[in-house]
């Protein structure tokens, strides 16, 4: 290559550090000053290419999004522990040898259940397998039933621990919790989220969680037994989770611990209208939240930008107001937005952004118009009977 031609990229390479031009290499018969173009060349051709391949990465799809919510899902799995037997749960109850004494139990609502030759009720509600098993044994050797018996509990149909899941998601289902179980890992097992999902998702519960609960091992990363801040009221608590931090953050503390009795909700994402004769496609725009708020300038922007003649600084945002039920108005200036002079508004779900166009202007450039057609065509009328 000439010294010439490498003269031509250097430029590009201005941007990079000095710490790059330190890897000076000797050559023979080479001048360091070549060797240090050629060096510059280098450097700058691989910052092209970089710069090339990371303005080609497109944004996250929600097929993207599910894969990633399965991925994490099997990293955070919890451990496996026994879940307390609960109200409603039907169990097979073995006895070792005395098959006349083996039979399925159902819980009743006030959590016991009945056991042939054995007075009273046994409250089973709360307790392990394990530990029903050890304490039918002693039973059956108070009772004089069973010299040295050996019992087997195991839950054939579990009802008491469910968490529903609605909203947005592939499969709405209703989960039975086996185990200690996490946030990510309900949402893989309904299959994802939807096209249509928000930004959030809800965790609502009882206030006053019952005894029957199932606990979150010993060994949970910090923060996980606390998440993030519940909204607190006398009979719930509802937990707000954004989906972009429970995805991209990395933090546990967001993979919230979810319990028996939970309702986990996936919003959809709000619509706003973008109306006027100054838009140039007016209706109505998914708020995809998996981010930021989309505002005045993203709305514009998704509804093809504004026409020639929009009085882009006589907008304004229709909100509906909670407290009297009726639309206020916000004024909304878009070019100083453009201008940088006024900041950019969030949209809300719901908001109609409304656009006018100046109807003046409009007629004298539809005038402009049909006299520059009619103009034309006198002159092809001229050039075709002259």
């Amino acid at each position: 290559m000439a010294e010439s031609q490498i003269d031509s990229l250097i430029p590009l390479g201005h941007s990079v550090s000095g710490s790059f031009l330190s890897m000076a290499v000797k050559v023979r018969g080479v001048s360091n000053g070549l060797v240090a173009k050629l060096v510059s060349a280098a450097l700058c051709l691989t910052l092209f290419l970089l710069q090339t391949a990371k303005g080609q990465q497109k944004d996250e799809t929600p097929k993207q999004t599910n894969e990633k919510i399965q991925q994490l899902a099997s990293l955070a799995r919890t451990q496996p522990v026994d879940t307390p037997i609960g109200t409603g749960d039907l169990l097979r109850v073995d006895v070792f040898d005395v098959p006349e004494l083996s039979r399925e139990l159902r819980v009743s609502a006030t959590g016991d259940v009945s056991f042939p030759l054995i007075p009273g009720r046994i409250h089973a509600a709360g307790l392990t397998p394990f530990q029903l098993e050890s304490h039918v044994e002693e039973l059956l050797v108070e009772n004089g039933l069973v010299s040295h018996p050996q019992v087997s509990v195991f839950v054939r149909e579990q009802y008491s621990q469910p968490i529903s899941l609605v909203g947005a998601v592939a499969k709405p289902m209703v989960y039975q919790v086996m185990r200690p179980t996490t946030l990510l890992e309900v949402l893989a097992d309904a299959g994802g989220i939807t096209d249509e999902a928000g930004s959030v998702v809800m965790v609502t519960r009882s206030a006053h969680p019952s005894s029957e609960k199932v606990d979150a091992p010993a060994d949970a990363p910090p923060g996980a037994a606390t998440g993030p801040p519940a909204d607190s009221t006398e009979d719930q608590q509802v937990i707000t989770v954004r989906l972009q931090d429970l995805l991209d953050s990395g933090d546990s503390k967001f993979n919230v611990p979810v319990y028996g009795g939970d309702v986990i909700s996936v919003p959809k994402a709000g619509i706003v209208y973008v109306m006027g004769a100054g838009i140039s496609q007016p209706g109505g725009y998914v708020l995809q939240g998996h981010g930021d708020q989309v505002t005045v300038l993203q709305a514009v922007a998704l509804a093809h930008g504004l026409t020639g003649y929009a009085k882009s600084d006589d907008a304004v945002i229709m909100r509906t107001n909670p407290a009297t039920g009726q639309r206020d108005e916000i004024a909304v200036h878009i070019k100083q937005i453009e201008k940088h002079k006024a900041d950019d508004v969030a949209l809300k779900s719901n908001d109609i952004l409304y656009v006018p166009d100046s109807t003046g202007k409009k007629i004298l450039a539809r005038g402009g118009e049909a006299a520059l057609g009619i103009g034309t065509s006198v002159v092809v009328y001229r050039a075709a009977y002259q």
